[in-house]
């Protein structure tokens, strides 16, 4: 009785949105720990810039036993221009900085347009749960850091929150990988894990990383839920109850892309240009109540802005699957996405397949966008598992249709494994393999 009253607890917690405690450290934009020093625009991509010691959280409110630094690092954004910004460092409890550990780099699908929405602050003691459903990805974070592995959470939205941004995202997560291996030293091998708008950032850094970051060898990426094509998204979600996530992104790009944020300011209605201030400052949680089933293309004073150039432009420059990877890919989809045009998905595989690349492509039946977080997780993790381990990826593609992806082998016992690791890291407890912690 004891245990199951811990639970609901702990559930509670989880679920019950709270806002900042009175000693919570300052959000980014107040943080002068965020802003560059002089001259560091003439510095490489991937350079360290400053560095912190942090206390890590779950939903702001329960401290991660883990050892954790923030790490300000030189990046580029969407138009090539030097920018900074910053990944967390997690490390299993215990470890040695320069073990020769996996390095994963966990992209949180933050999909929100403000500051304060960004992980490096969500992740932080006492910041409260404004960003709630990406705070609860810390316990996908956490069973990697159980398996012994080093986990670097960047704000690969950058200083500007520029959601949607695909270029800006792939530069600041590969930039992150190289800020990470420098300040802790590893050489271990490098994954990739990402979800939704993670697998957004995930996938391009994937596409990206041959030109931009050819130094970095990748053994395996992961991601599920893949948003390819921005447009036929927007039109799937436009008035449903995923419209906020419109709003989010659409305020995202502005401030990625001037010209689009020209376009808002010459095409928007009165109502829509205070409806999009204020989607501006929020995280995507509250953006989603607030608009649900709201017809986004209502704010605008053209019946259709998708039929003009400058929108056709943008949403043209942040769709996937143009470069194949270098990299292995694990792709997981469900046929029944709500939000994810799975037949994208499938366009976007055979793009990469007919490049030459390897994927396992696994398409999930009784899911759908949410569930196939959870659903989905186990053999993300143990495919990435095999691939950092040294195991090379099965060359060429797979692709294959499931039921579920827990009927795969192993996933049932890999998720029970979570479960379990998560519930002990809630309470408190040391996170990383028994001969570390």
């Amino acid at each position: 009785m004891k245990w199951r009253a811990l639970a609901c607890a702990l559930l509670l917690t989880m679920v019950t949105p709270t806002v900042a405690r009175a000693d919570a450290p300052p959000p980014p934009q107040n943080d002068p720990f965020y802003q560059p020093p002089s001259g560091y625009a003439a510095t490489a991509p991937g350079t360290v810039l400053r560095t912190r010691p942090v206390v890590a959280s779950a939903f702001g409110a329960l401290p991660q036993h883990v050892d954790a630094w923030q790490i300000l690092y030189r990046t580029t954004d969407t138009l090539g221009r030097p920018e900074a910004t910053v990944t967390t460092l997690l490390e299993p409890t215990g470890a040695a900085l320069g073990d020769a550990r996996p390095l994963l780099s966990y992209q949180v699908a933050e999909d929100s347009p403000a500051p304060q929405c960004a992980m490096s602050y969500q992740l932080r003691l006492g910041a409260g749960n404004a960003n709630i459903v990406s705070q609860a990805e810390i316990l996908l974070i956490d069973a990697a850091l159980e398996r012994g592995w080093a986990v670097t959470v960047p704000d690969y939205e950058g200083p500007a929150s520029a959601f949607v941004a695909g270029r800006q995202a792939g530069q600041a997560v590969l930039d992150g990988i190289r800020a990470t291996r420098s300040f802790s030293g590893s050489p271990g091998p490098i994954g990739l894990w990402g979800y939704s708008g993670g697998a957004l950032a995930s996938g391009w850094a994937a596409e990206l990383a041959p030109g931009y970051a050819p130094d970095l060898t990748i053994a395996g990426v992961a991601e599920g839920g893949l948003p390819v094509n921005p447009v036929n998204i927007l039109n799937k979600i436009n008035g449903g109850p995923f419209a906020g996530l419109a709003m989010s992104g659409i305020a995202g790009l502005s401030q990625a892309y001037p010209q689009l944020a020209d376009f808002l300011a010459t095409h928007l209605t009165p109502a829509g240009k205070a409806a999009f201030a204020t989607a501006a400052t929020q995280c995507n949680a509250q953006n989603a109540g607030m608009f649900a089933f709201t017809d986004v293309f209502k704010f605008f004073t053209v019946p259709n802005p998708l039929n003009f150039p400058v929108p056709q432009q943008v949403l043209a420059d942040v769709t996937l699957g143009r470069h194949t990877p270098a990299a292995p890919l694990f792709v997981y989809q469900s046929t029944n996405d709500e939000l994810v045009v799975p037949a994208d998905v499938d366009s976007a595989v055979s793009g990469y397949c007919a490049g030459g690349g390897a994927v396992t492509y696994q398409r999930d039946v009784l899911s759908e966008h949410v569930t196939l977080v959870i659903t989905g997780a186990p053999d993300a993790l143990n495919w990435l598992s095999d691939r950092l381990s040294g195991t090379p990826a099965a060359n060429g593609c797979h692709t294959s249709t499931a039921v579920s992806s827990l009927l795969s082998f192993g996933a049932l016992p890999t998720l029970g494994a979570v479960l379990y690791s998560d519930l002990l890291a809630l309470l408190g407890q040391p996170i990383g393999p028994g001969d570390i912690a």
